[in-house]
């Protein structure tokens, strides 16, 4: 009997040492049932308590305690004590009202004085009649105790056992955010605390946007997530709520407050404007571009004669034609400049002459210089019109290094071998045609 008491602390011991969690994962219970004996048939009645141990969703870990009442006639007798430590492998899903299993595991036996370590293997079933409230059935097989017959034979009692009972599950179920679902069956085991939770545990959604209530901005009327759960009904990204111009076009660009946006504030949303970049300020048309009252392409503010058409060159005001007056006095009359068979530069001491147009110029800024280039017949008359334009521009940039603006020479004009100033026949003459003159002019 000792053995038996020493196996039984053992056995509770186990169970308690399985502790993992709170969650409701214990379990007690009682039932009735029958046992009998394979060898000669005899019933007897076996009271049964249970404990037991939730330890994955398929297993638990059972302590069992059998008691067997027996005598042929009535049921008076104590015959045996078995507890078993069983482990049970469940068939069934969790969430399953009636769930079924099979067990088995080693036990203690006593019996008339006699004690021996045992097994039992069976399968029963449990049918939830409350969340934590269940009938269980079980049949099981369990090896009893060899014994010598009057004939010298040794033999082993096999028994079997039928059994019915209540069992009920208990322990304080987790709840980790507090939000009062346990966790078992929260959704949304983290919600902050004090939020308000629907049946799985998440925080309420009234409007079903997918934004929660207490992060949802406007939590009656569904939304976006990416503006807290409000409407975008002209779709430009500015919440319903705060948009200034909620029936902005689809796919203008708006501004902080859900209107077009006017980059340069004139009244005329950018995606309209033809002149988006017009100076803060101005008048302007109806395509947001600065009013020009003589339509001549120049804008009144930059117009010097806006109410009168005229070309951007001059401001917008109209042109007054000049009259160029070709100077022929002797002091304003300048020596051609000559250059060398093939050459693009002019000859040594030719500058003098260019010294000498340079110093007419700065005596007066009205007038200007006209350029005439040519060549001798020399070479293909291509040839020739390109290497006076080369002859030309050699004079043009000593003309403009003396310090003379490019606006004060009027006209280049090349006119290669197509204008000679003496025969091209003699070397004398095609020396004369290579030149670049000059006509000193006045505009009036």
């Amino acid at each position: 009997m000792k053995k038996l008491l020493l196996l039984s602390l053992i056995l509770i011991s186990v169970v308690t040492l399985n502790a993992q969690t709170s969650d409701r994962k214990w379990g007690i219970g009682a039932g009735i049932g029958a046992y009998g004996t394979l060898n000669n048939g005899g019933i007897g009645l076996m009271p049964e308590f249970y404990f037991g141990r939730y330890l994955s969703p398929r297993l638990d870990i059972v302590l069992k305690g059998d008691v067997g009442l027996y005598n042929s006639k009535i049921i008076s007798k104590l015959d045996l004590v078995n507890p078993f430590l069983n482990l049970k492998y469940k068939l069934s899903n969790e969430s399953a009202k009636l769930r079924s299993y099979v067990f088995a595991g080693p036990g203690y036996l006593y019996n008339n004085n006699t004690e021996a370590v045992n097994f039992d293997l069976g399968l029963g079933a449990k049918y939830y009649i409350g969340q934590n409230t269940a009938l269980y059935m079980e049949a099981a097989y369990f090896r009893g105790l060899e014994s010598t017959a009057t004939n010298g034979i040794t033999d082993r009692e096999n028994l079997w056992k039928a059994t019915v009972g209540l069992k009920f599950d208990f322990g304080k179920a987790k709840d980790s955010d507090m939000d009062g679902i346990f966790d078992s069956k929260d959704k949304c085991p983290d919600t902050p605390t004090g939020v308000a939770v629907d049946k799985n545990g998440c925080p309420v959604d009234t409007d079903g946007d997918g934004v929660a209530d207490y992060l949802d901005e406007c939590p009656t009327v569904a939304g976006l997530t990416s503006l807290k759960g409000c409407p975008d009904a002209d779709g430009d990204g500015v919440a319903d709520k705060s948009d200034k111009c909620p029936d902005t076009p689809k796919g203008w660009k708006v501004d902080v407050n859900g209107c077009p946006l006017d980059k340069d504030e004139d009244g005329v949303a950018d995606e309209k404007d033809k002149c988006p970049d017009t100076p803060a300020g101005l008048d302007v048309d109806k395509n947001g571009c600065p009013v020009d009252t003589d339509g001549d392409g120049v804008p009144d503010y930059l117009d010097k004669c806006p109410k009168v058409a005229g070309p951007s060159g001059n401001n917008g005001c109209p042109v007054i034609e000049a009259t160029e007056v070709i100077l022929t006095t002797p002091e304003m009359l300048v020596e051609p400049v000559y250059f060398g068979y093939d050459k693009a530069n002019y000859l040594s001491g030719e500058k003098k002459k260019i010294d000498q147009l340079v110093k007419i110029l700065k005596a007066d800024d009205k007038l200007k210089v006209n350029l005439t280039g040519n060549a001798d017949s020399k070479g293909t008359a291509e040839y020739n019109m390109a290497l006076t334009e080369k002859r030309i521009d050699s004079v043009v940039k000593t003309i403009q290094s003396s310090g003379i603006p490019e606006n004060r020479i009027s006209k280049e004009k090349a006119l290669g071998e197509t204008k000679p100033a003496a025969t091209n026949e003699t070397p004398q003459g095609r020396a004369l045609n290579r030149r670049v003159t000059f006509e000193v002019i006045k505009t009036k």
